[in-house]
């Protein structure tokens, strides 16, 4: 029996995990103003928060590229395509819990477009978790024959 994900659906999870390094400083912005609450920041913390930011704009960019431009590598089987898939996965899963146990607290701007916005989001980080979850399961099964 032949295990695979489609390439069209890791397609559309490297062009949403591109998307979301791509709206991140909007969100951070206008959703979070985020800005402001780091000025309040002493200014090494500032710098801190500000290059972490950047570090998860950056991974989910190069994520997303990853997944685009190397689709048949990334569901070979081969132990870097465990590494990649499994990196990818744990990355979103990660991201989907700390969505679930610690957002619900925060208050966000109750607009429309914020709601409907993180509905969106949400669902997207959990494809992405889901996928690369599958994708990585797929990989340890063709790389041990199962």
């Amino acid at each position: 029996m032949q295990h695979t994900v489609p390439n069209w659906l890791l397609i559309i999870a490297g062009l949403g995990q591109i998307f979301t390094a791509l709206i991140y400083p909007y969100i951070r912005h206008k959703v979070f103003d985020w800005y402001n609450d780091v000025k309040q920041l002493k200014p090494l913390n500032q710098e801190i928060a500000k290059t972490y930011g950047r570090y998860i704009q950056g991974l989910n960019f190069s994520f997303g590229l990853i997944t685009i431009l190397l689709t048949d590598d990334l569901k070979n089987g081969s132990k870097l395509a465990i590494a990649i898939s499994g990196l990818i996965a744990a990355y979103w899963i990660g991201k989907v819990a700390t969505q679930i146990a610690y957002y619900p607290m925060y208050d966000i701007p109750k607009k429309a477009l914020f709601k409907f916005g993180g509905y969106f989001m949400n669902i997207l980080f959990t494809l992405f978790a889901l996928v690369f979850a599958w994708l990585f399961i797929i990989n340890c099964m063709l790389f041990f024959n199962i």
